[in-house]
């Protein structure tokens, strides 16, 4: 019979290049994987690793041990996901990483009323604006805005986003409404992390750069300054939706707004999308 023991320790590692890498995927500790990556190489009377203490390197007959250890683990999870396709209720872990903001008043309260309806299910949701590396992580979901960089993922597109420049009443009343990107140099404009906003003219993309006397990285404070205001702010829609919609903010230079950013669920490239993962991505398309 075939000896399992070490086997998926030393896949991980070759995959991640990385003996720490590969225990914090595998959720175990750093020595335990080198002692079953070792006792497997005594086993196989073979080194599968050159070791130096910058990297961690495959050798020949490791990279032959691991393509036919690669195909092997493959079936088993084909055959796992044979198994839950047939399970009408999904299980299991399910990791999850999204942007803070949006993660908090969107993504959030869909994650939880997926779990409500699946307690079978556990869920681990990290709300970050850093960019994880999914696959080192062991994350089977990334909730991600805007333009797409990462084209070793899969995308599905969840919904959009709208850009709006906005001021508070009292703002516009002291200092006047800008009505041309020009005069945007003329006011105080409140930036988060970058020094430029984004507009379309004549049907083109622009960035045109503005300054003012605030500059913080979140979004919510940037909307208490506008509406107390000290400035104008260019946020999307789940930042200042409802204060345009109350009145509290004015959205201006409407004609210059943007196109519309895409809401995405990222996810590793794998031949089938797991159930719970293609529910929870359903639910929240719905839903958005």
């Amino acid at each position: 019979m075939f000896n399992w023991e070490g086997v998926s320790e030393f896949v991980a590692v070759a995959e991640t290049e990385s003996f720490t890498k590969a225990a914090k995927r595998l959720g175990i500790s750093t020595a335990q994987v080198s002692r079953q990556v070792s006792s497997l190489e005594t086993r196989l009377a073979t080194k599968l690793f050159h070791r130096t203490t910058r990297r961690v390197s495959v050798t020949e007959a490791g990279q032959v041990y691991f393509q036919h250890c690669r195909q092997v683990l493959d079936g088993l999870d084909e055959a796992e996901r044979a198994i839950t396709n047939l399970q009408a209720t999904p299980r299991g872990r399910l990791k999850i990483t999204a942007p803070v903001t949006y993660g908090e008043n969107t993504i959030a309260p869909l994650i939880n009323d997926f779990a409500a309806s699946y307690p079978d299910l556990d869920i681990q949701l990290n709300l970050t604006n850093l960019k994880v590396d999914m696959i080192d992580e062991g994350y089977d979901l990334a909730i991600r805005l805007g333009q797409l960089e990462d084209s070793s993922m899969m995308a599905k597109r969840l919904g959009k986003r709208t850009q709006f420049l906005c001021a508070a009443p009292s703002y516009l009343s002291t200092f006047g409404s800008p009505h041309s990107l020009s005069e945007l140099e003329q006011h105080n404009c409140l930036n988060g992390t970058l020094d430029y906003w984004r507009f379309q003219e004549n049907g083109k993309s622009k960035n045109v750069r503005v300054s003012g006397n605030l500059r913080c990285n979140s979004g919510s404070a940037l909307v208490d300054a506008a509406i107390k205001g000290i400035g104008l702010i260019q946020l999307p829609d789940y930042y200042v939706q409802s204060y345009i919609d109350s009145g509290d903010l004015v959205s201006i230079l409407e004609q210059y707004r943007p196109e519309d950013e895409g809401i995405w669920a990222i996810y590793p490239h794998n031949r089938h999308l797991s159930p719970k993962v293609r529910m929870l991505i359903e639910h929240m398309t719905q839903s958005l």
